[in-house]
């Protein structure tokens, strides 16, 4: 059973073709609503998703939200703004179905994006975004191309044992940094990111990527207890 979670926030005019687009490979769909201000609660549950409020401190919070409140088998994190193709999700829970990875995520490396080129502020983000690839890769050995991407699958029994911790979207570094260290199986499909279909994305990389350096460090040096 696959349930698909879609951690939202101010996305009152993106949500309801986010969920309509989810639906043909959901058992469940879920939407953890970062307490908008706008219409995007009330648009979720017309259009039949289950609806829960995160703990207001973060799109880490709302993940960890939905870890909580899933009844599948298999979780598949997708964002709301429409930058990820929901066509993509049988290749993605693919390797999980067939016991061969407990995390799956879209590389944007290999499936390219149009949100990591076009200008200065996206550069920079490219280029952090890289070195924290290679970080992990030289630290733990493995040859991972995209760490950060939202749209991934994981086991849901695996997410639970993770112990996540993080309140923003290092969360989802830190999801697989640890799914490497607990002795977790990891594995990536490609997976396009487009550019949001409406609005503007709230995310500042002057304040945010102190956090992912240091996040990344954390859990990368830090003594993590093995699950397997």
């Amino acid at each position: 059973m696959i349930s698909v979670v879609i951690p939202a926030k101010n996305e009152q005019h993106n949500i309801a073709a986010m969920i309509r687009s989810v639906r043909p490979y959901a058992d469940e769909i879920v939407v953890i609503d970062g307490h908008s201000t706008d219409a995007t609660r009330e648009v979720s549950e017309t259009e039949g998703a289950k609806v829960f409020l995160d703990a207001g401190k973060g799109k880490g919070s709302g993940i960890r939200k939905a870890i909580e409140v899933v009844t599948g088998d298999v979780i598949v994190f997708i964002d709301a703004d429409g930058s990820h193709d929901a066509n993509d999700i049988p290749a993605l829970v693919k390797p999980i179905v067939e016991d061969r990875a407990d995390l799956v995520v879209a590389s944007r490396m290999t499936g390219g994006s149009d949100e990591l080129h076009s200008t200065i502020g996206e550069a920079i983000r490219l280029f952090g975004s890289t070195l924290i690839n290679l970080a992990i890769n030289y630290r733990l050995n493995v040859r991972i191309t995209d760490a950060q991407n939202g749209f991934r699958a994981i086991r849901t029994t695996t997410a639970a044992a993770l112990d996540l911790e993080e309140d923003g979207t290092t969360i989802e570094q830190e999801m697989l940094i640890k799914t490497i260290r607990k002795g977790f199986r990891n594995d990536e499909v490609p997976g396009h990111e487009y550019r949001r279909v409406y609005g503007t994305s709230s995310i500042s990389v002057r304040r945010t990527g102190p956090r992912y350096v240091y996040s990344c460090m954390k859990y990368l040096f830090f003594n993590i207890s093995r699950s397997r």
